[in-house]
């Protein structure tokens, strides 16, 4: 998994300071150097539509890192592992 963590670091794509919910489309926009509204109002358009733009915000959320360099997937298994 640990080589997963680092290929995802790797891209360069962060969930952004500007959040509403988890900071995915702020990262997106950070990245695109685009204005953060236009990938929110994308991602509502997307909603719309049939699809899952749900599960694949909520998978982004878990699996991008945040301004720290810390994934929320990754935190919670290695608090799930020293758990038991």
């Amino acid at each position: 998994m640990e080589k997963f963590y680092s290929i995802v670091r790797g891209l360069g794509l962060k969930r952004g300071p500007q959040r509403w919910l988890g900071g995915v489309c702020g990262g997106i926009a950070e990245k695109l150097n685009v204005d953060v509204a236009f990938v929110r109002i994308g991602f509502l358009l997307l909603c719309l539509l049939p699809g899952p733009a749900i599960v694949f915000y909520l998978a982004a959320w878990l699996i991008l890192p945040d301004q720290n360099n810390s994934i929320a997937l990754e935190s919670f298994l290695e608090k799930r592992g020293t758990g038991r």
